[in-house]
This record gives C-alpha cells, sequence and structure tokens, in this order.
C-alpha cells in the first residue's frame, strides 16, 4: 500500500476507512471511529503533545471521544493523558495488572540501559517509570474482552514489555493495534526512534521491556493471528504477506533474535501482580564507563530532537 509522506510531528495516516494513525515524536497513537463519527484514542504520546492530538483527532472526528484505551501506561504512552482528560472528561480503560502504575500504588520495574549501546536505552535510565496517577478516571477493560467504544474490536493481553500490557484486534479485517509487543523501528537507536526507519519488525523496546519469556510468548501469539495489517506503538504500519513473514521470523527465533545478550532482565524476569512490582532481579555488574556513554547518549537525543523539530 502507498503511504502518504507524513510530517515529524501531527502527520495523520488513514489505515482503514475507522482507524487512523498520528504520528507525534518517537511514538504513535492511534484513532478508532469512522470520520465524524463516535470513536476512541489508543495511547496519549509524549508529554507536550496533548494539543496536536487534541486538534487533529478532534478535526477528524467533530466531538471528543467515548473512551481512551491505553495498550499500557509507560511515559511515552500517557504523557498528554492529564491535559487530555481534563479537556475530554472521558474514563481511561487499561488491563487490570496496569492500574497499579495509572492509579499511583507502583512504579514500573526500572529500565535496563545494559541492553543495547543505542542512545535511547543508555540514557533509558533518566525516563519516569512512575507512579503516575489518573485516578478517579481509570478502569480496569471488560472481562469478556470487548473494547468499550469500539464495536468489533477486542483487547488480547500480551504482557511481557509491561505486565498488564494489551494489544486490540479486530478478526473482521484482521487489523492489530500492537502497542509495544513488537514494533517496527529499532527503538533503543536514537536514529531509528525519531526517523522510524527502516521498517521491519522488530522486539518490543528492550530498555522498557522487564519480562523476556513473556514477552516471547506475546510475539507467538500475536503471529498466530496472522494479521493483515499491523500497528505499532513506534515505527511505520506493515502490511499483509511482508508482515506475517517477519512476525513468523521473529515469533520462531525470538530468543536469537529479540532477547538481550545482556542486561537486568535477559534470564530472570521482574514480578508483578495487583498490586504492582514485587520483585526484580538483581543489577549486573557496574560498567566503569557508564557515565561516559549516557553523556554522549544525552547528546545524541539532543541532536536527534533538534533534528526533527526541524525536519
Amino acid at each position: 500500500m502507498k503511504m502518504k509522506r507524513l510530517s515529524p510531528v501531527g502527520g495523520l495516516q488513514e489505515l482503514r476507512p475507522d482507524v487512523a494513525r498520528l504520528l507525534l515524536v518517537m511514538v504513535n497513537v492511534y484513532i478508532i471511529g469512522q470520520r465524524q463519527g463516535p470513536w476512541v484514542l489508543v495511547d496519549a504520546g509524549l508529554h507536550g503533545t496533548a494539543g496536536t492530538i487534541a486538534r487533529v483527532a478532534e478535526e477528524r472526528q467533530g466531538r471528543p471521544p467515548e473512551a481512551i484505551i491505553l495498550t499500557h501506561g509507560h511515559f511515552d504512552h500517557v504523557g498528554a493523558l492529564k491535559e487530555l482528560i481534563e479537556r475530554w472528561q472521558v474514563p481511561i480503560y487499561a488491563h487490570p495488572l496496569e492500574l497499579p502504575y495509572l492509579t499511583g500504588l507502583s512504579a514500573y520495574p526500572p529500565p535496563d540501559p545494559g541492553v543495547s549501546m543505542g542512545a535511547m536505552a543508555l540514557s533509558s535510565p533518566l525516563y519516569p517509570a512512575g507512579p503516575f496517577d489518573f485516578r478517579p478516571h481509570v478502569h480496569p477493560l471488560p472481562e469478556d474482552g470487548h473494547l468499550p467504544g469500539a464495536p468489533g474490536w477486542r483487547w488480547l493481553p500480551t504482557p511481557g514489555h509491561s505486565p498488564g500490557h494489551v494489544s486490540l484486534w479486530r478478526e473482521a479485517d484482521r487489523t492489530l493495534i500492537v502497542g509495544d509487543a513488537f514494533v517496527t523501528t529499532a527503538q533503543e537507536s536514537v536514529f531509528s526512534a525519531l526517523t522510524q526507519f527502516p521498517t521491519e519488525v522488530r522486539r518490543p523496546p528492550a530498555y522498557f521491556t522487564p519480562d523476556w519469556n513473556a514477552a516471547r510468548e506475546s510475539v507467538v501469539q500475536l503471529e498466530a493471528l496472522q494479521p493483515d495489517l499491523a500497528a505499532t506503538g513506534h515505527g511505520t504500519p506493515m502490511w499483509n504477506e511482508l508482515l506475517r513473514q517477519e512476525l513468523r521470523v521473529l515469533a520462531r527465533n525470538f530468543d536469537t533474535l529479540a532477547r538481550p545478550r545482556n542486561g537486568r532482565y535477559t534470564l530472570e524476569g521482574a514480578t508483578a501482580d495487583e498490586r504492582g512490582v514485587q520483585s526484580v532481579p538483581p543489577l549486573p555488574a557496574a560498567d566503569p564507563n557508564s557515565g561516559m556513554k549516557v553523556g554522549i547518549a544525552l547528546g545524541a537525543l539532543a541532536l536527534g530532537a533538534l533534528f526533527t523539530l526541524r525536519r
């Protein structure tokens, strides 16, 4: 499918007649709903993007959403949530195991900068891990799997990248909104994160994935669906046989292609329940050059952000 070139921030890409991707800095959010009709927002991007999300979505839909659905609650998926809720006053839905991180009870497991030399990974200890608090607007997703405000859609538990991560699935046209269960860009690299190039099925963002066994099972589950379209939290959507072929390779070779060789969670995952994080494995041996690496990573992030804003 030929894609219209998007601007770095605020570009709207129509994926289906009732599914649109809104491209923000380093992350995507999605609109589910026909133009000028009822709709839901999927995820809420980075802090500072509420104005862009509201403007573009309201121009397309002509009304506030019925609800906001969260694939998970990491900072780059809830950054604009507070401002959007103040504007729209609509319910937020997330998996019950994600609620501790959205209601002030628990921070997420610590990020893992040891998974990669990419700038995004090296600087991950500086990213906010919560806890975030969006009470009283946050509610658990319905137990029967239906998606509030989006007839024909179901939510699927796809943990690993976070304890309560979900992906959204519509069987009728085999459309999958993945969240970060897998992505289509090398999110550990600042260049790839900002440019979303190249496009290929990749592991979930490794620096914020605390359970690689669960992440593997989620990819296997999603590959079995044989989607025709996968719209990811990071990277460009993919279609048809290329998508299925690359997803099949990732699912069958996850431990060699995706599981980090080094890192805090490589062999042992964090554990969590409805109260939040319960245990994390010990830190690996300290890297004597970690300070220098983080400094280089921050410089790369700053240059990358400047490049993106000037495109």
